[in-house]
């Protein structure tokens, strides 16, 4: 586990650089997890770290395969100086801890909530799962495990929220790229949904 997480960190850095700060949460009957920020070019990025120590199951499995399974960490982009973000780093790892804490497989497509706002202030209270290999590429780690992909999240508001369960992730995508939608903006209101 210590050795994937090196690895990962790693991986985080030559992609990001140097993290200027670093916060653990560790939550009942999980392992520890690390949220780094990387800041630059005007942009903050967070990113976990802990989270594809252990592959993600699937609940209703009767045996759990400690090497195979789907690994992940989670990367949230913001522009810098419009909001005081840093409180999302715990929401991050409440997010980060639910494969652990829920049994829950995130991929690409999924919404996560975690029922209050991202930040204080923040219009968003959960975030849709995009696809990765676009900021970090993909960490290939050895047979037979899987490698570790890193999941950008875009933050919802409710109503996208609402709208994305109904129509769907990708509809919800182009409605946000025809409208020009600034996802990295904190202070964004909800794209038009009617």
């Amino acid at each position: 586990m210590a050795e994937i997480l090196a690895l990962v960190e790693a991986r985080l850095r030559s992609a990001l650089g140097e993290p200027d700060a670093r916060a653990a949460v560790t939550f009942l009957g999980t392992d520890r997890i690390e949220v780094l920020r990387f800041t630059g070019g005007g942009l903050v990025r967070y990113a976990t770290l802990g989270m594809s120590a252990n592959p993600m199951t699937d609940p209703t499995a009767m045996v759990t395969d400690p090497l195979r399974g789907p690994r992940a960490e989670l990367v949230m982009t913001v522009r810098e100086g419009r909001a005081a973000t840093d409180g999302l780093l715990r929401p991050l790892a409440v997010l980060a801890a639910s494969p652990q804490v829920e049994g829950l497989v995130v991929a690409p497509g999924a919404s996560l909530d975690v029922g209050e706002p991202l930040w204080e202030g923040a219009p968003f209270t959960s975030v849709l799962v995009a696809e990765p290999g676009g900021l970090v590429e993909d960490l290939e780690l050895d047979e037979p495990m899987d490698p570790v992909q890193f999941l950008p999240l875009l933050p919802m508001t409710p109503n996208e929220a609402a709208w994305k369960r109904v129509h769907g992730a990708a509809a919800l995508q182009e409605r946000w790229l025809a409208q020009g939608t600034d996802l990295r903006d904190p202070l964004r209101s909800g794209v038009p949904l009617d």
